[in-house]
């Protein structure tokens, strides 16, 4: 039986941060169906670094308010292509992706070339002081900005 909490929490939920090992928390998007979790990921969809071979993780969800509404242990097993669950799950999850550019073929390719896993909770609610504040610096990337910042094209005004 699921935590209430964590079932309303995810019925509401697109995005969650999945935290696997000691590795900084990933945000995904993430399908609650039948109290569990599922995420699309590997290939040429979103990157959650150590979830496929990982048993388990941590989810942490926001609230509306935008803060964490709750953080909750998560087992992990892989959806096989061709299973009575993958047959359930992947259209769902198509219809869900936001974004999509194949929503209709994107199982078939998913089958290929990513991996969708399965998080079921495992226990209750972790504290938030167990989770932590999950704040950290940015992390180092090479994207920049092209161009300078535009002028202002209105005077300032002087305070």
């Amino acid at each position: 039986m699921v935590h209430a909490l964590i079932g309303e929490a995810m019925k509401k939920a697109a995005v969650g941060w999945l935290t696997v090992g000691d590795r900084p928390a990933t945000a995904a998007w993430l399908t609650w169906i039948d109290d569990a979790a599922y995420v699309v990921h590997g290939g040429p969809e979103q990157p959650v670094p150590g979830l496929a071979d990982s048993s388990d993780v941590v989810v942490s969800v926001r609230g509306e308010h935008g803060g964490r509404i709750v953080a909750w242990p998560a087992s992990v097993t892989r959806v096989e292509p061709g299973s009575p669950t993958w047959d359930e799950v992947a259209p769902q999850l198509a219809a869900k992706r936001l974004n999509a550019s194949d929503p209709v073929g994107a199982p078939s390719r998913w089958a290929g070339d990513a991996t969708i896993s399965r998080l079921v909770p495992s226990g209750d609610p972790v504290d938030s002081d167990e989770a932590g504040a999950e704040a950290a610096p940015p992390r180092p990337t090479s994207a920049t900005t092209p161009t300078p910042v535009p002028r202002t094209l209105h005077r300032r005004r002087r305070a």
